[in-house]
């Protein structure tokens, strides 16, 4: 069965099989969430079977709603898809960001991408449970930390991470 996600063709939105959207690099709906605890976030490393920058690390969670799904259901779906965390604090919606970037494999990301944040003083209002299929591996990280090994090291990070960090911190980090 084909994944279909919410892409703009010809100046319409329609759903559109998510590979085909890569392919053809069409302007797409997304969402992104950064969990925030103190002055930490969580960054994942993407499993090595995904189709495309495997292994990289990226922000908490990302990905591309469901035709008709709204961004804030498919935030928390994916969260637990993918990183099984249940929380009963609020999204934080930030803002809509596009961006389009190269992804390997005659692949692109050209996105319009619904940010939001969960945001806790206390790390026990986040549960983790890994889904192995999904990611490798998740650290804690502060903000300044993470800008400054995406410098010294971009190929480890997925270029929308990089461009989170490096163009818009501070809509993301704003009280």
């Amino acid at each position: 069965m084909k994944n279909m996600i919410p892409a703009w063709e010809d100046g319409k939105l329609k759903p559109i099989d998510k590979l085909e959207v890569h392919r053809r690099a069409l302007r797409h709906k997304a969402i992104s969430v950064f969990i925030i605890v103190g002055n930490k976030t969580l960054v994942q490393r993407r499993a090595l079977t995904k189709y495309h920058t495997p292994g990289l690390w990226a922000n908490a969670c990302c990905t591309h709603p469901h035709w008709d799904e709204e961004p804030r259901d498919c935030a928390a779906r994916r969260l637990k898809e993918e990183l099984g965390v249940t929380t009963s604090l609020d999204f934080i919606y930030r803002n809509q960001i596009e961006y389009k970037a190269d992804v390997g494999n005659g692949l692109v990301e050209h996105e319009l991408v619904d940010i939001f944040t969960l945001k806790t003083d206390d790390i026990k209002n986040i549960n983790i449970d890994i889904n192995f299929a999904e990611v490798m591996a998740v650290r804690w990280v502060s903000f300044k930390d993470l800008k400054n090994d995406i410098i010294k090291n971009p190929a480890e990070f997925t270029p929308w991470l990089r461009i989170y960090l490096t163009e818009y911190v501070d809509q993301i980090l704003a009280k």
